[in-house]
């Protein structure tokens, strides 16, 4: 049995809740994805490619190796969703200021309305939730979404999230 405890005030779940937490996030996850997979399955796209749009969107002028950082994947499979979004106009690489052979990737005009759209069904159902849930369980979810990045990745991570 998985016990959690958390500052002064101990919260004990069962692993019967646990599970139910899990599976909670489970269906979560599938209908978060349900509105964008929709929308990227008009262009022939999927979800990796949705992460690439998502990560290039945020971060105008990321590098290739930053991008292989956040989404741990391999060159290879980076290359081939790249290679289509670059074919079909959706990102475009430039070389680096102070090293040319960076690739620099930023989101052309139809990449960034491609971002915008899919973004926008999963930031309202979001802020639904949000809504729903009130502005207690919303610092909450930020802090569980958090704990549940690895530790090593976590500050890392935050600092690229809040940066903006």
């Amino acid at each position: 049995m998985a016990d959690v405890k958390s500052g002064t005030n101990p919260l004990f779940l069962r692993e019967e809740e646990l599970r139910q937490c899990v599976e909670l996030l489970f269906f979560a996850y599938r209908d978060f994805t349900a509105g964008p997979d929709e929308i990227l399955k008009e262009y022939d796209f999927g979800r990796a490619h949705h992460r690439v749009i998502h990560f290039v969107g945020r971060n105008p002028g990321i590098t290739v190796s930053e991008l292989l950082d956040i989404l741990r994947i391999t060159k290879q499979s980076l290359s081939r969703v790249l290679n289509a979004l670059i074919d079909r106009g959706f990102i475009v690489q430039k070389p680096g200021i102070t090293d040319r052979r960076q690739r620099l990737l930023h989101l052309t005009d139809e990449g960034i309305s491609l971002e915008q759209k899919i973004s926008s069904v999963q930031q309202n159902q979001v802020a639904k939730a949000f809504r729903e849930a009130g502005g207690e369980a919303v610092a909450g979810y930020r802090k569980v979404l958090s704990g549940l990045i690895n530790e090593d990745d976590r500050e890392k991570a935050l600092s690229r999230i809040m940066k903006r």
